[in-house]
């Protein structure tokens, strides 16, 4: 049980979650964590009116978005939300779930998800005390800047949750975070798994050696720079970065044709890889990458992604597996991920519950979250007792709030 000497705040409101049916499993998983907590904290006076509903069986709130054959479809809530402190969780990337349109069978789109975020909100008809929304993958987020006549679409549809209500918005690993610059009054928060990926990455892999002659973090591109500098900081170990040569004259579903990938770094021969990026889409540009690197003789490769959304299909990842081209594929649990993916051997999930309901338990508090975003001592922690043991233990303790 965690140290709770430092819970000295009130809850802002009864704590409820709405998680759209995009992200159904995650949130049990959430509410599970918060349930568990808060009936541990026996020394409350949850009798008092300011702790009142702190303790629950669940925090979630039914909902349901149903669709007409048209494509047409409204939001409901079943329960009561008047004076709750709301968290509305949805994954805007779930193409696993269908509906009739027309007498067909459609997976879903980001664009309908979105539309379903507002419809939730607009049936809560601003009795919410507060609204919060965690989107892991930011909405059009690869959309964040003009370069020609064309929309902006993040920062409208920021701009939009914002005139409903919403005061929080959490995200994680935005394509680029400066977006936020579209709504500067309100809250934004830009989560980075940083220490779930190397505590995954340590616990599959038991013979690294974390030093810059054997090791080396590679960014794909360079937009990715920053995540891959601020990870190979902590394991000590250097950076290198491929460029994207790209066919300017050509414009292929909706953009420029990479013509190659040129690598700039130190000589990458018997060393253990780490590629670190927000996202795979395709998977051709990762795997590419990939290839260029076992062709400079890398010892092992492995591929770090917020957010494995593998469109193309895992015939690809497949077939690069059996012909070396990798080791192992890293994503989180935030964004829907095919059942077929946890029957790979190349493929290690890591689950981001946990610290999406620590994050919830902290702003519902009021409290500060400035640790959890950025949790140095707790990954240096890991990363000294993995080179001391060559193994690290589950134990997770959940800060106090303070």
């Amino acid at each position: 049980m965690p140290d709770q000497s430092k819970l000295i705040t009130v809850p802002d409101g009864k704590l409820g979650i709405i998680a759209l049916k995009s992200s159904e499993k995650l949130g049990k998983k959430v509410d599970e964590y918060l349930v568990k907590w808060r009936k541990e904290r026996a020394d409350l006076d949850t009798k008092n009116m300011m702790f009142n509903g702190y303790t629950k069986d669940s925090y979630l709130i039914e909902n349901n978005c149903p669709r007409f054959a048209s494509g047409e479809a409204k939001g409901t809530i079943k329960d009561s939300v008047r004076g709750t402190d709301l968290y509305i969780l949805a994954d805007v990337t779930n193409t696993g779930i269908e509906y009739n349109l027309g007498g067909r069978m459609v997976p879903m789109t980001p664009d309908e998800h979105y539309a379903d975020i507002k419809r939730i909100i607009a049936a809560s008809a601003g009795k919410a005390h507060r609204i919060n929304l965690i989107m892991p993958f930011l909405y059009e987020s690869r959309q964040h800047k003009r370069t020609s006549r064309e929309s902006l679409d993040c920062a409208l549809a920021l701009q939009e949750l914002v005139s409903m209500g919403v005061q929080n918005i959490i995200t994680f690993d935005a394509h680029d975070p400066r977006v936020q610059n579209a709504i500067p009054t309100v809250g934004f928060e830009n989560l980075m798994p940083t220490y779930q990926f190397i505590k995954c990455l340590l616990k599959s892999t038991p013979d690294l050696v974390l030093d810059p002659k054997h090791m080396m973090v590679i960014s794909p591109d360079e937009g990715a720079m920053h995540r891959a500098i601020y990870f190979a900081n902590h394991l000590g170990v250097d950076v290198g970065m491929f460029y994207k040569r790209r066919d300017y004259s050509k414009v292929i579903n909706g953009k420029n044709p990479i013509v190659a990938h040129e690598f700039l770094g130190d000589d990458v021969e018997g060393q253990d890889v780490i590629i670190i990026d927000d996202m795979i889409a395709s998977g051709e540009s990762m795997l590419d990458v990939c290839r260029q690197l076992k062709e400079r003789k890398a010892k092992r490769v492995f591929c770090l992604a917020t957010f494995g959304l593998f469109t193309a299909g895992l015939d690809i990842f497949d077939k690069a597996y059996e012909q070396g081209i990798f080791d192992r594929v890293i994503s989180t649990n935030v964004t829907y991920q095919n059942p077929e993916l946890f029957s790979k051997p190349w493929y290690s999930s890591t689950d981001l519950s946990k610290y999406i309901a620590i994050i919830i338990d902290h702003l519902n508090h009021d409290s500060s979250i400035s640790e959890l975003l950025d949790p140095v001592t707790r990954i240096q922690s890991r990363i000294k007792e993995y080179k001391e043991k060559h193994t690290i233990t589950d134990n997770y303790d959940r800060p106090a709030i303070s």
